[in-house]
């Protein structure tokens, strides 16, 4: 009986088929894209280490290229980028423009004994399918205006896009706590600093190196977990805590500082200018821009100080680095409003910090700049 319905269901559909040939192929075609549609659902649901792990092992090679004077957290995340390369069969090579000046910069290199290159023109790029790194628009070496990268891995905002895969998380508070989800992702496993790699039975594992790097750029990012910071980033770090090395760790934070840059900071202090919880303060002419933004981190902490903002000038450039801990003043905005009009001048970040800068031939007197970060703060613009 059922299998004689089952018949008769058959020849129905094939009479219908015959007598109805349009409207057979059109209920095929929909069959066939309601299968592709769910497919690609399937796909789009997975979870997105895994897309970028298959993203990677399309490649042969990559370049992982980083910011222009890269901080610890797009160091952090360029390493982690390239295990994943590693493996799946792809040859990763970390690339930057620009200098590794900041104190704290160099011990994240030498500490780590990172592998990271130096280029200055487009044609210096290790591969053509590059990954771009906490930023999302190429910068800062010759014909950096002509990379479209494969992919793009972010916290900052922006509309820079990778032509195969994107992932800018601006409500995360570093890309490390991205990529280390990546790990997570993947089922990946950290591997603590006294235990060899091969004692770990995973496809997928993270060295204590990376492990380190990646739990620092997390801090440095978030200042500790305490700026910025969202329960991803928690998460993350505590994900990738077994296979950190603290003595690496401390190695790192507490670099030696040099004369010049508590100099900086001093300078800062003694001669800013508060309007109400505001603070600006004018350095001057400096060797080490890296100098600015740590005054401002000092600043920050002064009693009854909410949001800070430091000018220096290094080589022909003026430099602006702010910090907030008050919710009215979204520090990459305010920044971005007072170098408004200054011819090449450009400016932004996140609410709790953010920089700027523009060449100091621009004819904008100190004072009126001052005056102008004073009215951005004040949300007086």
């Amino acid at each position: 009986m059922q299998t004689g319905g089952y018949a008769d269901a058959v020849a129905r559909a094939e009479q219908f088929a015959r007598g109805n040939p349009e409207l057979a192929v059109a209920a095929v075609v929909l069959v066939v894209l309601a299968i592709a549609g769910l497919l690609a659902l399937l796909r789009y649901r997975r979870p997105v280490g895994v897309r970028f792990k298959e993203a990677l092992a399309d490649r042969d090679r990559v370049a992982v290229l980083m910011h222009p004077d890269p901080d610890p957290d797009a160091m952090a995340a360029a390493v982690g980028v390239a295990r994943l390369a590693e493996q799946v069969d792809c040859e990763p090579t970390l690339q930057f423009s620009g200098q590794i000046r900041h104190q704290e910069n160099r011990a994240f290199r030498n500490v780590l004994d990172l592998d990271i290159q130096g280029i200055d023109h487009v044609s210096e790029l290790a591969a053509e399918s590059v990954v771009l790194v906490d930023h999302n628009h190429p910068r800062g070496f010759e014909g950096a205006d002509g990379v479209l990268p494969f992919a793009v891995i972010d916290h900052h905002p922006g509309e820079g896009t990778g032509e195969e895969f994107t992932d800018v998380r601006t409500d995360y508070g570093a890309s490390a706590s991205i990529v280390a989800e990546y790990f997570g992702d993947v089922g990946g496993k950290p591997v603590p600093p006294d235990v060899h790699e091969s004692e770990v039975e995973a496809r997928f594992t993270l060295p204590s190196r990376e492990c380190t790097g990646l739990l620092y750029g997390i801090l440095a990012d978030t200042r500790h977990l305490t700026t910025g910071a969202a329960a991803e980033d928690f998460n993350a770090a505590a994900s990738i805590a077994p296979g950190v090395d603290e003595d690496a760790l401390d190695r790192i934070a507490n670099p030696q500082v040099s004369g010049e840059t508590l100099d900086v900071k001093a300078r800062a202090i003694a001669g800013r200018q508060v309007e109400g919880s505001f603070a600006v303060s004018d350095v001057g002419t400096l060797s080490n821009a890296d100098a600015i933004p740590q005054a401002a981190d000092e600043l920050i902490t002064l009693e009854g100080i909410t949001a800070v903002v430091v000018v220096g000038e290094r080589d022909g450039t003026v430099n602006l680095s702010g910090r907030s801990r008050d919710d009215r003043v979204h520090m990459g905005r305010a920044l971005q409003s007072a170098v408004e009009g200054i011819p090449n001048a450009g400016a932004g970040g996140h609410a709790r910090m953010g920089g700027g800068q523009f060449p100091a031939a621009a004819e904008v007197s100190r004072e009126a700049l001052v005056d102008a970060i004073f009215d951005s703060l004040e949300g007086d613009v």
